[in-house]
């Protein structure tokens, strides 16, 4: 292990640490589909969830919560307004907002609101597949649903150009993981070929995403580890996709910084 590598490993144990000791509250407004992923997501690995969607709360919310996770897989006008607001008060407050763009590209109204929370946001990670980072920047991207066609390979030029326009991290999510900052760029190979088979597994990461950055982890790369680790580790456990669910969660509870560091493939 050279000594990059084993830096990058030392901070990603070292944010899980924090995170267990801090157990960061994170706002979430995401979809009708995840909700309960996430929540249990963001309970295994030792944060609190909240899933807060009225405006009436919002601000309350954000002035003591760590981060604000923004998914915007069921849309509509309503959403878009509360999203908006929601992003108002975590920049009031100085909090982080993840975007997670899903379906990006599929339609001109996620497209064009995507791009609109991500210009709006103080401090911002965008975490999504190649198609959708792809498709913010505005570049033709290969999509189904929400589902992503691209490698993720083929959208590092793209998170680049988001990361310079944004000033944000990127977190790509595929078969291979980039999180692209101005500084770096990492290159991560955990997971498993099942993962995508399951809904919602970005949605999760994106809610871990979100616990990371509320104790000081901001680029991403922590979330992305511990999740492409614990889901490989879950696989091996699992007959299938239905399996993997149950077992994704036990994998985030029991993951310790030893097994962790030891399954990281990252450069």
């Amino acid at each position: 292990m050279n000594q990059n590598v084993g830096l990058l490993v030392n901070t990603i144990s070292a944010a899980l640490t924090a995170l267990r000791e801090q157990k960061p509250l994170v706002v979430n407004i995401t979809n009708y589909v995840v909700m309960n992923n996430s929540a249990n997501a963001l309970l295994a690995i030792g944060a609190s969830p909240i899933m807060a969607h009225s405006r009436q709360e919002m601000a309350e919310m954000m002035s003591f919560a760590g981060a604000l996770v923004i998914n915007i897989g069921t849309l509509d006008s309503q959403w878009t307004a509360r999203m908006l607001f929601a992003v108002e008060q975590a920049n009031t407050n100085n909090k982080l907002v993840v975007l997670d763009p899903v379906g990006c590209g599929a339609s001109l109204l996620r497209t064009e609101f995507s791009r609109q929370i991500a210009k709006n946001a103080n401090k911002l990670i965008i975490r999504g597949n190649a198609s959708e980072i792809i498709a913010l920047v505005g570049e033709k991207a290969q999509s189904k649903g929400v589902d992503s066609l691209d490698s993720s390979e083929a959208a590092v030029g793209a998170a680049r150009y988001l990361v310079e326009t944004y000033h944000c991290n990127v977190v790509v999510s595929g078969a291979t993981d980039f999180i692209i900052t101005a500084d770096n760029q990492v290159k991560l190979n955990n997971g498993h070929a099942m993962m995508p088979h399951v809904t919602g597994m970005g949605c999760s990461l994106s809610a871990l995403t979100g616990a990371f950055a509320a104790v000081g982890e901001e680029t991403g790369l922590a979330a992305a580890a511990v999740f492409g680790v614990a889901g490989e580790i879950a696989a091996e456990q699992s007959k299938g996709p239905g399996s993997l669910q149950l077992n994704l969660l036990d994998a985030l509870y029991q993951l310790d910084e030893a097994t962790l560091s030891a399954r990281l493939k990252l450069s």
